[in-house]
């Protein structure tokens, strides 16, 4: 699956041996372990993020305590695991986005859980979006009230991915230091504790754990808090910050996936000659490949800026976001295209990428999102 010219940008300059050398060895893991059954997708979550804790690959899911998180390496591991299997990609996701804060700005006795997390022993989950509060974070109206010696949660999450399945979560509610973004903070929260319930699970187009989750007063210690009171939106954007550019690479896998298996379609055998030796095939496969490159330099230039240093990447990581899902989109639908009826199967790998692609342009900020953020930049 992974050919040759597929793996030729890992000579880029962006790059180390050590990042060539994990992408050989995940190769090899992928190769033996995946695709997994999705027949019940809570079950194979939770056996994907066993698997990949036991193996060693949710390591870099989370940052020793004194040590920045590698988004190169991120973003290779989420490229090669879309490219085999979109739910482990997601079940590695996830364990990284869910502990982001805790990774970034917990305490030692939060990275407990951290440390679970990066063994595979527990499922994380990252709460923000809100029936009226999605892309605009500032909006969330999900309230912590100071008690005394903690935090008492009231509200609902919607659209939480591991919701139903995670062992805990990091909340981001209002405390009221100030107005808007300026008023929120983030707590830890465990799955079990009192008050909080699974009030829906919901079921998207690519399936994965997704569901809406309510606090009914949950009661939760002062060392729930997460970084300093009023810090909760700042931490969610570094959060976001570090992880947009791995949604991009995820796309990128997806992307490369449905290039590799339209060559093979265009290569078969027909009555009036091979697909492949028609010019308007070849011009359609040259955009695909032309895309697929365009997303990985503005992926790996995201992830090689942050590497590098950079105390904000919003600009690059939403470039790298934006462009890598609107290009892996046109590059699906037209494999789907090429495969003709065999495209729309139920079943089929490019149905199958076709359902799970178009989810990326929503998650961790919509395309437009994206877009605002460039924008900002530019004009600021």
């Amino acid at each position: 699956m992974a050919t040759d010219a597929a793996r030729s940008f890992l000579d880029w300059p962006f790059f180390e041996p050590r990042h060539r050398d994990l992408a050989a060895a995940l190769e090899t893991w992928c190769a033996a372990h995946l695709p997994v059954a999705h027949d019940d997708v809570d079950a194979a979550c939770r056996a994907l993020v066993a698997a990949l804790g036991a193996d060693g690959w949710l390591v870099h899911s989370g940052a020793s305590e004194g040590e920045r998180l590698d988004i190169r390496s991120l973003c290779l591991i989420r490229e090669t695991l879309a490219r085999h299997d979109a739910l482990a990609d997601f079940a590695f996701a996830m364990q990284g986005l869910g502990m982001g804060a805790v990774s970034l700005f917990g305490t030692p006795e939060q990275r407990t859980w951290l440390e679970k997390t990066r063994r595979g022993q527990a499922i994380a989950g990252f709460a923000v979006t809100e029936p009226g509060a999605g892309s605009d974070v500032a909006a969330t109206a999900t309230t912590a009230e100071r008690v005394p010696d903690g935090w008492r949660l009231t509200g609902e999450k919607t659209y939480i991915s591991n919701g139903g399945i995670a062992d805990v979560y990091v909340v981001v509610a209002r405390t009221g230091e100030g107005d808007g973004a300026r008023g929120l903070s983030a707590l830890l929260v465990p799955a079990n504790a009192r008050g909080l319930t699974v009030a829906e699970r919901i079921d998207v187009l690519a399936p994965h754990p997704l569901a809406r989750l309510r606090f009914d007063g949950v009661v939760l210690p002062a060392s729930a808090l997460v970084g300093s009171p009023g810090q909760g939106f700042a931490i969610a954007m570094t959060v976001l910050d570090h992880f947009r550019p791995t949604v991009g690479a995820a796309a990128l896998g997806l992307a490369r996936r449905a290039l590799a298996d339209t060559l093979a379609r265009v290569h078969r055998p027909r009555p009036s000659g091979p697909l492949a030796g028609y010019q308007m095939v070849q011009g359609h496969l040259a955009d695909m490949a032309l895309q697929i490159d365009a997303a990985a330099l503005l992926v790996y230039r995201a992830a090689w800026t942050k590497d590098m240093g950079a105390a904000r990447i919003s600009r690059e990581a939403a470039m790298a976001k934006l462009y890598a899902t609107e290009a892996a989109q046109q590059v699906i639908d037209m494999a789907v295209q090429l495969h003709g009826g065999d495209g729309v199967r139920a079943g089929g790998s490019t149905e199958r990428l076709y359902r799970e692609i178009r989810a990326l342009r929503i998650y961790e900020g919509a395309s437009d999102v994206q877009r605002l953020v460039i924008a900002r930049s530019l004009l600021a």
